[in-house]
């Protein structure tokens, strides 16, 4: 089943599933050594976590995101909402009674632009009351299909009832199935499989592999790229692959820059319809919005400097 093309002023819908948290981030001049103290320069509090930065930026972009999660009710979760109330996210949360988000704690050298993250990931869950159910199948996938067309599902691994669920939703639709691997997770071996593309980190070791791109479309992605900071793209499709050269800068901040890529590779992965870009041409996309946010402080304050045509002057015109 082929999914609906973007049409000429019609938004694209990217469907987000994953992981939500509150972050709160302190820039330091330096980090603090053992058992020491350390006054900070800046404070941001906002929502994090893979799947939510990328549907933040994608909306940034002009798409409409919808993000699929947990977040539950309550003062953490009330924080996450408003910030992505603010950025125009919908939400889907599949959450039961007493769940709360992780917080993740993450500190900042304002030298470097290199962090330290210290979070639970998606075991907020555990806190749920003991009498609380999970979502069955049928009740995520009555939830999916609740949100009608879309053009794109992006999935980071996390929630693995849901990632999954999500995936298997997105290939009976025929839509497009974009994972951001990051690390190794369990639920790759499951997850990759469902999907059309794959973009990993460098940290991404497949156990027991000698190749991460080729093992990625040998269980059928018909895409698989790794990204390594500056570094070039690596990437392989079915009938070509290369590399794209990242634009260098001087990071102020590095922080969520690869939610904030692959966000915008998803993105670009709607781009144009039926005559999507090539792949290295997303690719450079997504690293030029990178690039941008680690210009600026924080994971909100940039945003600002996507409104107006010049994201979508740049896609039109992009080259790898």
């Amino acid at each position: 089943m082929e999914p609906e093309p973007p049409s000429a002023g019609r938004f694209p819908h990217g469907v987000f599933v994953g992981l939500s948290t509150l972050d709160i981030i302190q820039r330091v001049k330096e980090f603090p050594g053992r058992n020491a103290k350390a006054t900070a320069l800046r404070q941001d509090v906002a929502g994090g976590g893979p799947a939510l930065n990328a549907a933040v930026v994608f909306s940034a972009l002009g798409g409409r995101a919808t993000l699929v999660t947990r977040l539950g009710h309550g003062s953490i979760s009330a924080v996450v909402r408003e910030d992505l109330a603010a950025r125009g996210v919908a939400l889907v949360d599949l959450a039961d009674a007493g769940y709360q988000p992780s917080v993740s704690t993450i500190t900042v050298d304002d030298a470097t632009g290199e962090r330290q993250i210290v979070s639970t990931d998606a075991l907020g869950r555990q806190r749920q009351l003991a009498h609380a159910p999970l979502p069955g199948k049928a009740d995520v996938k009555a939830a999916l299909d609740a949100l009608g067309r879309a053009d794109v599902v992006h999935l980071d691994g996390h929630h693995r009832d849901l990632a999954l669920a999500a995936a298997r939703w997105g290939r009976e639709r025929g839509i497009p199935r974009v994972v951001d691997a990051g690390r190794w997770k369990d639920v790759m071996a499951e997850l990759v499989p469902l999907a059309t593309e794959v973009v990993c980190s460098a940290d991404f070791a497949v156990p027991d592999c000698g190749g991460t791109l080729q093992w990625i479309l040998d269980r059928g992605a018909e895409l698989a790229a790794v990204t390594d900071g500056p570094a070039p793209v690596r990437w392989l499709g079915r009938q070509c692959g290369g590399s794209v050269d990242m634009e260098q800068f001087r990071a102020v901040d590095t922080l969520a820059a690869g939610d904030f890529f692959h966000g915008a590779y998803s993105f670009a992965r709607t781009f144009g319809g039926a005559g999507r870009l090539e792949p290295a041409a997303a690719l450079k996309f997504a690293g030029h919005i990178a690039a941008l946010k680690c210009a600026w402080p924080g994971t909100r304050e940039w945003l600002g400097g996507l409104a107006g045509s010049g994201p979508l002057d740049y896609l039109r015109t992009v080259r790898p």
